[in-house]
């Protein structure tokens, strides 16, 4: 009987298929699981030139896909992680979910929404802007879904992180948002919603920290003033994150720049 050994598997050659095109740009701002980011939206570029037109063919029926991916922020692995909602220290990296594995490859769920050409148009994405895509899989409800898997470590914690609280935009919050999505591309709005729907309490994970008079969210570099009342959190305001030398500096970068200009608009708010 053969056994692994008897292979030449030292190295497997993978080839990207597609990019992952998104809002979400470094790892603190990405939802820790698919079922966190609800409303998340992203889009699969296939690439051209490789017959992928026809093996998107019937995709189309299925509600919900897998994406296969390559976690390309991590430059290394770890035997055991604290994943985030550990209540009981470090865990072995095989038994979560966590990037830093020794092939860092990521495994997503999403909801197809609809196909144009070689791109695919997902929601709930909890993948970052330029992943390497690797495969994508039809969701098959009947041989996926095991109800009795089990949550192994969770039942600890066995709370999972679904959207609890109303986010409501005052009509500043709202202007300085639609602002800043025209000026930059940044969809801030779905951000501060999505984040602070699961719980604006200080977080690590989520940037958020009190400050003298609130409490405060960053997305990027602005800065998210909003209050609690129960269940409803109310976003108040947005201001820039920059120091007040960083934005009187003769850098000429576009982000710099589009903060003096919301500076202009929307005057001092600190």
């Amino acid at each position: 009987m053969s056994s692994a050994s008897d292979k030449d598997f030292s190295r497997l050659v993978l080839e990207p298929i597609g990019i992952v095109r998104t809002s979400l740009a470094t790892k603190v701002e990405a939802a820790r699981q698919p079922r966190a980011a609800q409303g998340a939206s992203a889009r699969i570029e296939l690439f051209p030139g490789r017959n992928f037109e026809h093996a998107l063919e019937d995709l189309t029926r299925w509600k919900l896909i897998w994406v296969i991916f390559w976690f390309h922020h991590n430059p290394g692995w770890r035997p055991k992680v604290l994943p985030p909602r550990s209540t009981s220290g470090r865990k072995g990296v095989f038994a979560t979910r966590s990037p830093h594995r020794p092939n860092p490859i990521g495994l997503s769920v999403v909801r197809l929404e609809k196909i144009e050409g070689l791109n695919i148009h997902v929601l709930d994405a909890d993948i970052l802007d330029g992943t390497p895509v690797l495969d994508l899989k039809p969701y098959i409800a009947y041989t996926d879904s095991h109800p009795d898997a089990g949550n192994g470590w969770l039942d600890d914690r066995p709370d999972d992180p679904v959207a609890a609280y109303e986010v409501t935009f005052l009509p500043l919050a709202t202007e300085q948002a639609h602002w800043i999505e025209t000026r930059t591309g940044l969809a801030i709005e779905e951000r501060i919603r999505s984040t602070l729907a699961l719980g604006p309490e200080p977080h690590p994970y989520r940037r958020i920290r009190r400050i003298d008079d609130g409490m405060q969210l960053a997305v990027k570099e602005w800065r998210v003033r909003f209050s609690v009342e129960g269940r409803d959190v109310r976003v108040a305001a947005i201001v820039s994150g920059f120091r007040e030398s960083q934005l009187a500096s003769d850098s000429d970068d576009d982000v710099l720049r589009a903060h003096r200009e919301f500076l202009q608009t929307w005057g001092e708010l600190r």
